[in-house]
C-alpha cells in the first residue's frame, strides 16, 4: 500500500539491524543510525531518536529480536529466560507511551509459541507489529479525514506523523488525506521544548510538498478567535479506558481553548494506545524529563536558585474529546462504555 503523500521513514530494518533516523538531527541532518543491540534500541528510545508512541512501539519490538539473537547465541537452551532482563530494559525506556508496552506483551506472548526457527518467528511478528501500523494509518487518515470540509482549517499539535509511526502517520495521516481532498489551510503548533512541530512535523510536510503554517503555541488561542480553524486534530500515547488522553504537554490547553471557541477536537489513535488497565487519566503515569532541557545554560549552575518543571505529557479529559478515530473506525464522545467495545 502507497501513498503519494508519503515518503518519509523513521525506522527500517536491513542487514539484520534496525536503521533508525535519528530525530534529534532533523531537519538539519538525515542521519540514520544503526542499532544492533537491544541496549542501543533502548536507548535510541529513551533519549528521543526515536519518538512517537506507534514508532517506539515498532522500534521495541525490533529491540526484542536482537535481544533474542545474542541470547540465542549465549544459551540455545536459556535463552528466553535471559530475556526477560531485556524486555526490562525496554520497558523502562519511556513510562507514558502504552505502544511500547502493548509491543512488548505482543512479542512476549509470541514466544510461547515459536517454531523450529525461533528468530525468524520473532522477527516475523514484529515486522508484522510494522506493517500493520501502516495499514492502520492509512484507515485512519480516511476515516478521519471525513468529518473535514474542503477549505476548512485545522491545526495540529507535536508530531505525528511517518516520523513517529511505522509510516503515514496518526493525526497527520488524517491531514494527509485530508489535503487531497481540499481541506486547508494546514496549521502546525511549534510544540516546546523539543519543538517537534517546528523541527519534525513540517519538515515531513515539505517532504511531501503539502503547505502549512507554523505557529508559536502560545498564538494557538488567537488563531481559533480568528476563526482561521475549525478543527485541531492530535495524536496520543496513552487513552485511559474512560476516553481520557496523555499526549504530549500542551494538548490540555489546546483542548481547553477549542471548546471555548467551538472548535472541535480530534484524537487519533491506533487500539493499541487505549490501555484499559488505566481506569482514567488519574492513573497515567507522566513523564517528566530534565530541567536542563528547558534551562538556558546561564541558569544551569550550582549557584542558580531557578528550577523548572518539564512534564512531556498532559491529560486531556475525554468530555473535551470530539471525536477519537481508530483504525476500527470513529468514536464520538469517547466513554468506558463505548471504548469497552474495543477490547480484543
Amino acid at each position: 500500500m502507497k501513498n503519494v503523500n508519503d515518503s518519509v521513514r523513521a525506522l527500517r530494518w536491513e542487514s539484520g539491524k534496525l536503521q533508525v533516523l535519528d530525530q534529534r538531527k532533523l531537519p538539519a541532518k538525515i542521519v540514520y543510525e544503526a542499532c544492533s543491540t537491544v541496549a542501543e534500541v533502548a536507548e535510541a528510545i529513551a533519549s528521543m531518536r526515536v519518538r512517537g508512541a506507534p514508532a517506539i512501539g515498532i522500534a521495541a519490538a525490533y529491540g526484542v529480536v536482537l535481544a533474542a539473537q545474542a541470547r540465542f547465541q549465549q544459551s540455545k537452551d536459556d535463552w528466553c529466560s535471559l530475556m526477560e532482563a531485556d524486555f526490562n530494559l525496554l520497558a523502562a525506556s519511556r513510562p507514558t507511551a502504552v505502544n511500547l508496552f502493548w509491543a512488548l506483551d505482543r512479542m512476549h506472548n509470541a514466544m510461547s509459541s515459536l517454531g523450529p526457527n525461533p528468530l525468524d518467528d520473532l522477527l516475523e511478528v514484529a515486522e508484522k507489529i510494522h506493517r500493520d501500523d501502516l495499514v492502520s494509518n492509512y484507515r485512519m487518515g480516511e476515516i478521519g479525514a471525513a468529518y473535514f470540509s474542503p477549505s476548512e482549517g485545522v491545526l495540529t499539535h507535536c508530531n505525528t506523523g511517518s516520523l513517529a509511526t511505522g509510516g503515514y502517520g496518526t493525526a497527520l495521516g488524517v491531514l494527509r488525506t485530508a489535503h487531497v481532498k481540499g481541506v486547508g489551510p494546514i496549521f502546525a503548533t511549534e510544540t516546546r521544548p523539543w519543538l517537534q512541530g517546528a523541527r519534525l512535523t513540517v519538515w515531513e510536510l515539505n517532504q511531501d510538498r503539502i503547505p502549512a503554517t507554523l505557529i508559536a503555541d502560545s498564538a494557538a488561542a488567537f488563531l481559533m478567535k480568528a476563526g482561521k480553524i475549525k478543527w485541531v486534530v492530535v495524536g496520543a500515547d496513552r487513552i485511559a479506558a474512560n476516553g481520557d488522553v496523555a499526549n504530549k504537554i500542551g494538548t490540555y490547553a489546546l483542548a481547553v481553548a477549542a471548546r471555548y471557541h467551538g472548535v472541535r477536537f480530534m484524537v487519533v489513535a491506533p487500539t493499541s494506545t487505549i490501555d484499559f488497565s488505566s481506569p482514567d487519566g488519574k492513573a497515567i503515569e507522566i513523564e517528566e524529563r530534565d530541567a536542563s532541557e528547558l534551562l538556558c545554560s546561564e541558569l544551569k549552575g550550582e549557584e542558580s536558585v531557578i528550577s523548572a518543571w518539564n512534564p512531556v505529557f498532559d491529560v486531556t479529559p475525554a468530555d473535551l474529546i470530539d471525536v477519537l478515530v481508530t483504525e476500527k473506525g470513529a468514536i464520538e464522545h469517547p466513554s468506558y462504555a463505548v471504548l469497552a467495545g474495543l477490547k480484543d
